[in-house]
């Protein structure tokens, strides 16, 4: 097996998998340190390193809350995060698996991008663990960037230092540098830089999202996968703010804090800033500090560009879960001030497409009709890669008939130990179906690394049920199940509303 490669900065060993004829190399460094002068800048290429540097263990988190530090929280549960996690800003590293045995193989590569709302998350997550589907003959990548207030914030004297580059989205600049390094240094790892599919989740899919329509990435990959995230988005999923908006907020910010300049700001220790923030943000909100249209990396709000046929023609899978929503109006009059509130304009047309009269309609409208925010995004952008004649994409349903263990559903994130077949890793008591579903999953996911299309066969060579892409006389969407896999149709009376008002 393929032990040692030797990267454009020096060599690096890995070790064996739980598989030995995996080789999974942790904590590869693809940037300098981002610290004292580099804290709110755009990444710089790592620095070369003499002999042979061993990658056992993964790199340092980003900055961030703690992981786990309520342990009664869901997704501390979910993930069983360990508080003593290594954390810090140092945190610029990545993660290579791959089934290689000389370098030479030239495999298709995948890209992932943790979710996490841009203010936490890392690519070591346990459901992350990329040997099951580089048992299917690919190369998987995972990365850690900036997130939260290191990752995503905005000051007119940032402008004013780079006034014609980068200036802010530093989380995003570190994903297309890790996308960078591995255009340049995949082939030693028996990988193909020509074949590069990136993917995220949450978080991650928006990250996507905006790697898709940057016009710093041309020609940088081949396929990009969203889930949960991504799209094109309505109202009720958000626009990014402009950069005026973003640097207003970090002039806020420093004003709250008491930070004077951004030389100060550069100078204090990472766990100070951090503090500032958490003090910030408990007036502001969680989410105060994301990713802006900052007219370098994007040049405008993404759904405006995807609708314009700004982004990259490649091949495209996106979906989301049943139980993905979050805050499901309890009652028919919620969600009918709900509706009026986000859509005024075409507000009458929905309700009479929804047609509920029942919490429990409502509750199911949400899910089996796929009317949340993460759906419609998805749905509305199958609609216009149709819109514009371009390729069609490939759309899912991730709705298992149960996730064990405390009923659940197929919350968001659920898909996650099933698209990389990790469940063996979670406490939950899942059974053969589920394990089925989960390899199901893998191979589709890795087959659509493979050529950009997720049909293929299964492990005994017999064909898996076809999954068809989003066509105008046919708008499909696999129904990912442990009983059944099959199709079902994806635009409803809802989403041709939608669609009549966005496209």
């Amino acid at each position: 097996m393929l032990r040692e490669a030797i990267t454009r900065k020096g060599t690096v060993r890995g070790v064996p998998a739980a598989d030995p004829r995996i080789t999974v190399f942790r904590g590869i460094p693809y940037a300098k340190p981002p610290v004292g002068e580099l804290r709110f800048r755009a990444p710089e290429p790592a620095e070369p390193w003499e002999g042979v540097r061993v990658c056992e263990s993964f790199g340092p988190i980003p900055m961030q809350d703690i992981p786990g530090a309520d342990p009664t929280e869901f997704y501390a549960k979910e993930w069983h995060v360990d508080p003593e996690v290594p954390m810090g800003e140092d945190c610029l590293y990545l993660n290579v698996w791959t089934p290689a045995r000389t370098g030479q193989e030239r495999l298709p590569v995948f890209v992932w991008i943790f979710g996490g709302g841009f203010q936490g998350g890392y690519s070591s997550e346990m459901e992350f663990d990329g040997e099951r589907m580089a048992r299917r003959g690919i190369v998987v990548v995972s990365m850690n960037y900036r997130v939260n207030i290191f990752g995503m914030f905005a000051h007119a004297d940032l402008q004013k230092e780079n006034p014609e580059g980068p200036c802010t989205n530093f989380g995003l600049l570190d994903q297309r540098m890790a996308i960078q390094w591995v255009r340049e240094n995949i082939e030693a790892f028996g990988g193909d830089a020509d074949r590069i599919t990136i993917g995220g989740q949450s978080a991650g899919a928006g990250s996507v999202l905006y790697q898709v329509v940057s016009p710093q990435t041309e020609g940088m990959f081949k396929g990009a996968i969203m889930q949960s995230g991504g799209g094109m988005r309505t109202w009720a999923y958000g626009r990014l703010k402009s950069l005026q908006e973003a640097q207003e907020q970090g002039e806020d910010f420093f004003r709250f804090s008491g930070i004077s300049s951004l030389e100060e700001a550069r100078r204090i220790g990472a766990d100070e800033l951090y503090s500032h923030y958490l003090r910030y943000r408990e007036i502001h909100g969680y989410v105060c500090f994301q990713p802006c249209v900052d007219g370098w990396f994007l040049p405008d709000d993404p759904s405006d560009m995807v609708k314009g046929g700004r982004h990259k023609e490649i091949a495209y899978m996106m979906g989301h879960t049943s139980g993905e929503s979050f805050g499901i109006p309890d009652s028919v009059e919620a969600f009918r001030d709900g509706v009026k509130q986000r859509y005024p304009d075409i507000a009458d047309s929905l309700l009479a497409a929804a047609e509920v009269d029942t919490p429990e309609a409502v509750r199911s409208l949400y899910a089996g009709d796929m009317f949340n925010a993460r759906a419609m995004a998805n749905v509305l952008f199958c609609q216009n890669q149709l819109k514009l004649g371009r390729r069609p994409a490939y759309l899912y349903y991730f709705a298992p008939t149960s996730v064990p263990g405390d009923n659940a559903g197929a919350f968001h994130s659920s898909d996650l130990w099933f698209m990389f077949e990790t469940l063996a890793k979670s406490t939950r008591p899942f059974v053969g179906a589920h394990y089925d579903l989960a390899r199901k999953m893998c191979n589709y996911w890795a087959n659509f690394v493979k050529t950009g299309d997720p049909n293929g066969t299964d492990a005994d060579g017999t064909p898996m049920p076809e999954w068809r892409p989003f066509e105008e006389d046919a708008p499909n969407c696999m129904r990912l199940n442990e009983e059944e896999l099959g199709m079902q149709k994806a635009k409803t009376a809802l989403a041709e509303v939608l669609i009549k008002k966005y496209l």
